[in-house]
């Protein structure tokens, strides 16, 4: 019976898996979108705000810190993990302001959210993507708020490291969050290769 269990799909993957796939399927639909509109109407691209290209460095670095929390985790280094945890979470909000502060530096640019011009899809696209990423944010919260609870003493950090759910939830989490990176520098060079292509 515990051989059976081990081969099955847990239902979190499923969802998961959904997730990604659903995703995938908007995204493409925006792009496909974007290129009809601008092959019939012939409207040029607009150049994306720098601030979307360093954006891109933060979302990789939380990748990263992610990556780095995961292998604590493995590890049992329990400060490690902890620390690493608050520092995507740090890393992201980073990264919520200063999509905000690329929104305004594209309104300086003159791209409005505006049905004349290519910039409303960036609009669309980036802002559908910012609300990937609030999406992830309360999983993240809520892996660093049970560390800070549950691992104090040595034995509920032996308990909480050897809980398997909590394991693949952390893979889950990881899993989603490259994907939304991804993602992203996919929404960057997309809009781009565009520019470029006039």
């Amino acid at each position: 019976m515990a051989e059976e269990r081990a081969y099955l799909i847990h239902p979190k993957q499923i969802v998961i898996t959904l997730v990604i796939a659903a995703v995938t399927v908007l995204f493409i639909a925006f792009s496909i979108s974007y290129l009809y509109n601008r092959v019939q109407t012939g409207i040029p691209p607009v150049q994306l705000p720098l601030l979307f290209y360093f954006n891109s460095l933060i979302l990789l670095a939380s990748s990263y810190t992610l990556i780095q929390a995961k292998r604590a985790y493995i590890e049992d280094q329990t400060e490690k993990y902890k620390n690493l945890i608050l520092a995507t979470i740090v890393i992201t909000l980073a990264f919520l302001i200063l999509q905000i502060l690329a929104w305004q530096q594209m309104r300086s640019m003159n791209i409005f959210v505006d049905a004349a011009n290519t910039g409303s899809y960036m609009y669309l696209i980036s802002a559908t993507h910012f609300l990937h990423v609030i999406g992830g944010l309360p999983f993240l919260v809520v892996f660093y708020v049970n560390a800070v609870r549950k691992m104090k003493s040595p034995v509920s950090v032996l308990i909480y490291f050897s809980d398997l759910d909590k394991k693949r939830d952390l893979q889950l989490l990881t899993t989603y969050w490259h994907y939304i990176d991804i993602l992203w520098i996919y929404l960057v060079l997309f809009f781009l290769i565009n520019y470029w292509i006039q």
